[in-house]
C-alpha cells in the first residue's frame, strides 16, 4: 500500500498578527508549522502503514523554506518527501493548488490499494476545498470531515462528522480522506528521526518535472479564478454583566429580563 500525505506549512496562528491597512497576514518573523489537520492525517497514514505495511510519501507546495515541514514529516516516519516549488506556482487559489498536488501524486502513481490523505482545511484560509479538488482531479472517491477511520482489505470505513451527527462510509481504494484534527493526536519527533530526516533527500519538483500533467493556464495567478477580498481577525466580545448580590428569584428575574430585551424569549 502506498499512502500519499499532502501537508502545508502554515503560520502559527497563536503569533499571527494582520495588516490594518491591507487586512493581509503579516507572515515575516512568525514561526511556521505543519497545519493540525494535515498532520492528523499524516499521524493516521503511519498508524495505517504500522498495521498493515507500505510506504508513506509526503508532498508539500510552497517556497523553498518549506522543506521543514517536510524534514518534521520524515522525522516523523515519513519514507520520502517531495517538494512543489516553482514561480509559475506562485499565486495560486484552491483550484490551481489542487491541480498541481494533483499532477504530484499521479507522477508518484496511485495503485488499487492506496490512499491519499489531506487535512480537512488550512488554517491559514480555511476553505476546505483543497483536498475535494484533488480527488475531483485525480478521478477517485473522496470522504471529508474524518474523525476514525480503519482499514479493511481494499476499502477504508471512516466515520465522518457532519453538524450534529455522523456518517459511517465505506469507501473503496483508491480514495483520498481529508483529516480533522480529531482523528489522531501526531506522535513527537524522536531524536533517532531528526538525525535520519536530515541524512534523507527531499525531492525537488518545479513545473517541468510535472508539466505533462499541468496546464499553464489552470496554475498560478493566471489559472486562479478566485481571490482574497479580505481577512479579518477574530473579533472580542464586549464585556458581560456581572450581577452580584442577588437571590436566586433576583438572578432568575434578572436573566430573564435580559433575555426579553434581547427578543431571544
Amino acid at each position: 500500500m502506498k499512502i500519499v500525505v499532502c501537508i502545508k506549512q502554515v503560520p502559527d496562528t497563536a503569533e499571527v498578527k494582520l495588516d490594518p491597512k491591507t487586512n493581509t497576514l503579516i507572515r515575516e518573523g512568525v514561526p511556521s508549522i505543519i497545519n493540525h489537520d494535515d498532520k492528523a492525517g499524516l499521524e493516521t497514514a503511519l498508524q495505517i502503514r504500522e498495521q498493515v505495511g507500505g510506504t508513506v510519501s509526503v508532498v508539500c507546495m510552497g517556497p523553498p523554506q518549506a522543506d521543514v515541514a517536510l524534514r518534521e514529516a520524515l522525522a516523523m516516519g515519513a519514507d520520502e518527501a517531495y517538494l512543489l516549488s516553482a514561480r509559475e506556482f506562485g499565486g495560486s487559489d484552491t483550484y490551481a493548488t489542487s491541480q498541481i498536488l494533483a499532477a504530484a501524486v499521479d507522477t508518484i502513481g496511485l495503485d488499487k490499494d492506496d490512499i491519499v490523505f489531506c487535512g480537512r482545511q488550512a488554517i491559514d484560509g480555511d476553505t476546505a476545498q483543497v483536498g475535494p479538488q484533488i480527488a475531483e482531479q485525480l478521478h477517485v472517491p473522496q470522504v471529508s470531515y474524518a474523525e476514525e477511520l480503519k482499514v479493511e482489505g481494499d476499502s477504508v470505513i471512516v466515520k465522518r462528522q457532519f453538524e450534529d451527527q455522523a456518517h459511517m462510509l465505506k469507501v473503496k481504494t483508491p480514495c483520498l480522506i481529508t483529516a480533522l484534527s480529531e482523528l489522531n493526536e501526531a506522535r513527537y519527533m524522536s531524536v533517532g528521526g531528526i538525525v535520519d530526516a536530515y541524512n534523507k533527500s527531499v525531492t525537488v519538483w518545479g513545473f517541468d518535472d510535472l508539466k505533462d500533467d499541468l496546464n499553464p493556464e489552470f496554475i498560478g495567478l493566471k489559472g486562479s479564478p478566485t481571490n482574497v477580498f479580505q481577512s479579518f481577525g477574530k473579533q472580542l466580545r464586549a464585556p458581560g454583566v456581572v450581577l452580584n448580590n442577588l437571590s436566586a428569584d433576583e438572578a432568575v428575574d434578572a436573566i430573564m429580563q435580559k433575555l426579553i430585551e434581547r427578543h431571544i424569549i
